[in-house]
């Protein structure tokens, strides 16, 4: 039967509405279009994206656009301040995307994952400034190792996201190049730091993952204060080469994301093998496993696991909220079919103390110098003498100035993870509990306390991320536990074995799945129906 020219003309209207909203519209019959909206990036996952892309519902162009326009919408209007700066690459890197696609039929890993990289990650000819007013403008020749690999398996690097200025506090996310990051959950709290510029950029879908760094908390910190997943991985498991330093010795990036397959799907990709630009990757030599991390998504992942309360850490003056949640979350994990117990470590106040050491100003002049003739600043003396750098960190610059040494030092815990005798010795004392008890991991609150309010410098507490595996070197994941006061959330973390990822890939996911804490912000939501930004 013949439609009515006026028919024809409203349905014709309501598909290029369709075509508009969200950055995505269908490229399939009237009647397909009609039946199957159009994707909506706001919480979408990896795969939502691909398969959107698969069924001709959207190209990854639209998927771009539509992130710019929530990042136009949201971030400065609302002083959430997170981005830094956007990539007016990704478009074009989008639209070749498209016509690789149409050309093959084939998508890579990370197909159109449009990335929130941390500003410490060196970006080739994006600027990458580490927080600092001192690098505004430079650009790098070349990726940081795991840029580059996320690249070439189709990510795309949609912007670059604030952070605690050279990657010192791990509560705040402040800045000179940029300012203040706030929680998208509640813009009167902090998102932690330093990674708080792409945690709240993740969880406020302004792209569809995000890249951290975690020398202490940097990662899993932000995660847990943003209902988000952070992988802090064994370290020598991912390169560290072309990111800027905090603490060489205790640094790793790591993936955050709003799932724990996302944050998986990363982390594949990310762990390259044996980088020669940093020699601590040789200890991760043949430990990726042969099916790839993927495999390890289980649902079912915690039926016949034991795992083990860290009651040291979880019992450390915590917040009654927090608390609760905590021991929802171990009832939670037996309902999903673990057995937990109580371990404890034993003498845990002695074999982890005396394990930090100041090695910042080594290792940044190292990277500095390796930017070449065309970065405004060839060491950290410069940065402190130039005037440009918040005055939150003015202490911690003279501080390490003042009192850094070089890695390898006589110094006790001044060597690296694998041939340190301290750090060693911390390790096999948490190993051989582990042992003890036939946990595949140790669990704990991320952090004891709800985050704290802007400008609460005094708020700082409840930190747990920093007590072991920065120092061991053991992978460390937080996942979403829930939610506190003020809407704001709290997470759980799991201790692994050194390069144990997938027990730990298993264990988060089947809790995941078992609970679904994550909810998105609600000072974010979907966009208004309207054209994306052109």
């Amino acid at each position: 039967m013949a439609m009515p020219q006026k028919n024809t003309f409203q349905l014709l209207c309501l598909l290029l509405f369709f075509s508009l909203v969200s950055g995505c519209g269908s490229r399939s019959s009237p009647e397909q279009q009609v039946a199957r909206p159009p994707l909506e990036v706001t919480e979408a996952s990896i795969a939502d994206v691909q398969q959107a892309i698969k069924r001709g519902d959207c190209t990854c162009e639209q998927v771009v656009r539509a992130y710019q326009a929530r990042i136009a919408a949201y971030d400065q209007p609302t002083k959430l301040n997170a981005i830094v700066v956007t990539n007016p690459a990704a478009l074009e890197t989008a639209r070749q995307l498209d016509a690789e696609f149409r050309r093959t039929g084939k998508l890579r890993p990370l197909h159109c994952t449009a990335l929130i990289v941390k500003d410490n990650y060196n970006t080739a000819g994006l600027q990458t400034t580490a927080g600092s007013l001192a690098l505004k403008g430079f650009a790098p020749d070349e990726d940081a190792t795991v840029v580059k690999a996320l690249k070439a398996a189709g990510a795309i690097v949609l912007a670059k996201s604030n952070m605690a200025e050279w990657a010192f506090s791990p509560m705040v996310s402040i800045s000179s190049i940029a300012g203040e990051t706030r929680n998208p959950y509640n813009l009167a709290y902090v998102p932690a730091g330093s990674s708080g510029g792409t945690a709240a950029a993740v969880a406020a879908s302004f792209g569809t993952a995000g890249l951290g760094t975690d020398t202490g908390n940097s990662i899993r910190g932000p995660s847990s204060h943003n209902a988000l997943v952070g992988f802090r991985p064994t370290l020598g498991l991912l390169s560290r080469s072309g990111i800027a330093p905090l603490y060489l010795r205790n640094d790793t990036g790591g993936p955050m994301a709003r799932s724990v397959a996302d944050a998986t799907r990363l982390l594949e990709v990310m762990a390259t093998g044996p980088d020669p630009a940093d020699p601590l990757t040789r200890y991760g030599t043949g430990k990726r496993p042969a099916k790839g991390y993927q495999a390890f998504l289980d649902p079912q992942g915690l039926r016949g696991a034991r795992i083990g309360v860290l009651r040291t850490l979880s019992e450390r003056h915590p917040d009654p909220r927090v608390k609760a949640l905590f021991e929802q979350a171990v009832v939670d994990l037996r309902r999903a079919g673990a057995t937990v117990v109580d371990v404890e470590i034993p003498d845990f106040a002695r074999v982890s103390a005396n394990q930090w050491c100041s090695v910042f100003k080594h290792d940044i002049n190292q990277y500095l110098g390796a930017l070449g003739p065309r970065s405004p600043v060839q060491n950290i003396d410069q940065v402190l003498a130039s005037g440009k750098y918040s005055a939150y960190i003015k202490e911690n610059l003279q501080d390490e100035l003042a009192h850094g040494v070089s890695p390898g030092t006589s110094e006790a815990g001044c060597g690296e993870a694998y041939t340190d005798p301290r750090r060693i010795a911390f390790r096999a004392a948490v190993t051989a509990v582990m042992d003890q008890y036939q946990v595949g991991a140790l669990v704990y609150p991320t952090w004891n306390n709800p985050p704290a309010k802007v400008g609460d410098f005094k708020g700082y507490q409840g930190d747990n991320s920093q007590l072991i595996a920065p120092h061991t070197g053991q992978p460390a994941f937080t996942v979403p536990m829930g939610f506190t006061y003020a809407g704001l959330p709290a997470g759980l973390q799991f201790l692994g074995r050194s390069f144990d990822e997938p027990t730990l890939i298993k264990y988060a996911y089947a809790y995941e799945q078992a609970t679904h804490h994550r909810k998105a912000p609600a000072r974010f939501p979907t966009l208004a129906r309207q054209a994306p930004v052109k």
